[in-house]
């Protein structure tokens, strides 16, 4: 792995837990505040999904960040892009500007440029089959 794509990673990396965890954190502690109550309110979800989607942010950062596991950070990487492909959806379908959309569209982008970027450690290597 050259030393350009090892810094990349890990800045794509630490954004991405960054972001994550800010809004995690909002999330299950309900400091959104009226905005992020207004928000799901407007998106059509239900309150009580806002700590359940913090946590599940909040273990992703944990998954993505500690060493080994590979396939768990596989799972991790996964529930990213669910959870910002769902609220990209989510914004265009409520037709809300560009703007509500970019800092999902952001984390996306990290997602996968830290999957991609990922180093052989941190990856699920699998067996070719015996068949």
């Amino acid at each position: 792995m050259t030393k350009a794509r090892k810094i990349i990673y890990w800045i794509a990396t630490v954004w991405l837990g960054l972001g994550l965890t800010a809004t995690g954190i909002a999330q299950f502690v309900g400091a959104n505040g009226q905005g992020g109550a207004d928000m799901m309110a407007k998106l059509g979800y239900p309150l009580y999904l806002m700590p359940l989607l913090g946590v599940w942010k909040i273990l992703a950062v944990a998954a993505l960040l500690i060493p080994k596991f590979p396939l768990l950070k596989e799972w991790a990487y996964a529930g990213v892009v669910f959870l910002t492909t769902g609220a990209i959806y989510s914004h265009i379908a409520a037709h809300d500007a560009v703007v509500e959309v970019l800092p999902s569209l952001l984390l996306l982008i990290l997602a996968g440029l830290s999957w991609f970027l990922r180093p052989a450690s941190r990856r699920l290597i699998t067996q070719p089959s015996a068949i």
